[in-house]
């Protein structure tokens, strides 16, 4: 493969200027992260010492292998929801590296209001769970937590996808025969009292872990009795008695040595074979990245030249220069891994659409897996793009993409529009992990664009009625524009976890690289449900 020749000028004003922008972007998020990670309340942390126990962090850190990464997923979920109450969506998930195996790691956070369940949180595990059975990774849960929010109870108990999928995905993970792992360092009550039971192996801590269904004062409220936490679910009597725990543990930190010692047990998983070179960094620095995205979401780039700051030695084999030229195709390594990429260069016509659907059938052909740099308005519209099947062309793009069964990844790398999502693998098209850049937008349309399109719909309505007034059509164009500015915002999309989180571009080598290893578990066309479907 040929080396992509840059033509980004480091020097340039426009450079500088967009590098700032960039910069600010990434400290802001660096920002918002620290707090979400570590700003808690005095009297939550003073709490947690005074019953001898870890922060969760503290806990992950200790689990994993010296020296490997943890790969945190949505960090700032939930972030504008709750008044702020439920950073991080009160629950850290992520992938790393136990007694040398790959698993998915998911801690839930007492600081938060004694790990109570919200809503997001909720999504937040099914999310977790969702990656562990579509590429058949192991699962290691850490479980402090007082149950679910009560007065939220409405949104995250009753429907398909809340807390009900939790322990569906648990089973199914075990009828696939992946294993899982549950340390307990807290209380497991009413429905989390299943997580470490419908889990293989589980762990206890003496003093501070419970197990039950209802607590002493639900038991006393319904039946009369009085019963200490102890007997009614503690360590001694689930490990002793009931059988419902495996290992009690004296401390926490014995609870993570057995947790280790059980998962070097398990047998190494053997991935599935893609080629693979041997790996070596871009020849351009990542940095470049800060300067090479506008700051303006309507400005146009070269997605070229963010590939050559990803993949390895910054080779790429172009499919198709010269044809269908908003939409960029081609084969490159990143970590030595080989894959397809399809970045947007503007926005989707007839021949790109088709340029993309034969592509991603050729990736297919191959067991090539496909990663998708998103920045796309939508698919060309207007009387002469319709008369020449864009709607039939973009069809064809979406299928080709929905039917590939070869692991996908997105990374929304500036905006993402309209049906243009739905073809470059955005949310709903299962790819098995999507990150977003701190710049990121998402919307059926850009906020001027609606605006002004309710602003004509409100309009011909006057016109109709014969009372028409500017003023009110000013205001609705102010208020439809606020609305989707505030609601386009990559805070706003990470929040409510429609993406498995905002990463600094800098890291998005290193985040596919984990994820592509990651996704090698599952073998092509039997990850997910579909293997499972009853």
């Amino acid at each position: 493969m040929r080396k992509i020749v840059s033509r980004i000028n480091t020097s340039s004003v426009e450079f500088r200027q967009y590098a700032a922008h960039n910069r600010a972007l990434v400290a802001e998020f660096r920002a918002k992260q620290q707090a979400a990670r570590h700003d808690r309340p005095a009297r939550d942390l003073e709490r947690l010492a005074s019953q001898g126990k870890m922060r969760p962090r503290d806990r992950i850190e200790k689990l994993i292998d010296p020296g490997t990464p943890f790969l945190e997923l949505s960090s700032l979920a939930a972030n504008m929801e709750y008044d702020g109450e439920s950073p991080s969506a009160s629950s850290i998930v992520g992938i790393g590296v136990v007694s040398g195996r790959e698993v998915i790691i998911r801690a839930d956070d007492p600081t938060v209001k004694g790990g109570a369940w919200y809503p997001l949180t909720v999504k937040k595990m099914v999310r977790a769970l969702d990656i562990a059975i579509e590429n058949r990774m192991p699962m290691v849960h850490l479980c402090d937590s007082a149950g679910g929010n009560l007065t939220l109870q409405s949104d995250l108990f009753p429907d398909k996808h809340m807390a009900g999928r939790i322990f569906r995905s648990q089973s199914i993970l075990s009828k696939m025969g992946v294993k899982q792992l549950s340390l307990v360092f807290g209380h497991c009550t009413a429905g989390g009292a299943y997580i470490p039971a419908l889990s293989d192996y589980s762990v206890i801590v003496q003093g501070t872990g419970a197990v039950f269904l209802g607590g002493p004062p639900l038991v006393k409220a319904a039946t009369g009795a009085i019963v200490s936490v102890e007997d009614l679910g503690g360590a001694r009597m689930h490990t002793s008695v009931s059988g419902t725990c495996d290992y009690p543990a004296a401390t926490e930190d014995e609870a993570i040595l057995i947790g280790r010692e059980i998962v070097a047990q398990w047998e190494q998983p053997k991935k599935w074979d893609i080629q693979r070179e041997t790996p070596e960094p871009p020849a351009y620095d990542p940095e470049d990245l800060y300067g090479i995205i506008p700051d303006n979401i309507k400005t146009q780039f070269d997605m070229r030249e963010v590939i050559a700051r990803i993949v390895d030695g910054s080779r790429f084999h172009e499919y198709q220069p010269n044809y269908g030229t908003t939409l960029v195709c081609g084969f490159a390594n990143i970590w030595g891994y080989k894959v397809g990429i399809l970045g947007n260069n503007g926005v989707l016509f007839n021949d790109s659409s088709l340029k993309g659907a034969h592509f991603i059938e050729l990736c297919n052909q191959n067991n090539t897996p496909l990663v998708f740099l998103q920045n796309i308005t939508g698919y060309m519209i207007g009387q002469d793009y319709e008369r020449r099947g864009i709607t039939k062309d973009g069809a064809k793009m979406i299928m080709a993409q929905s039917c590939s069964h070869v692991p996908k990844f997105t990374v929304m790398v500036n905006g993402s529009f309209g049906a243009g999502n739905y073809g470059m693998c955005g949310r709903a098209f299962d790819g098995r992990f999507l990150f977003a850049w701190p710049n990121h937008q998402i919307g059926v349309m850009g906020g001027d664009q609606a605006a002004n399109t309710l602003m004509e719909v409100k309009a011909n309505q006057m016109k109709r009625a014969g009372a028409f007034d500017q003023s009110e059509l000013d205001t609705l164009w102010d208020t439809t524009r606020k609305a989707y500015q505030d609601q386009l915002s990559a805070y706003y999309s990470t929040s409510q976890i429609w993406d498995d989180g905002m990463i600094d571009p800098v890291d998005t080598r290193n985040a596919l690289g984990i994820s592509i290893s990651a996704a090698l578990n599952a073998p092509p066309g039997q990850q997910g449900y579909g293997v499972f479907r009853f």
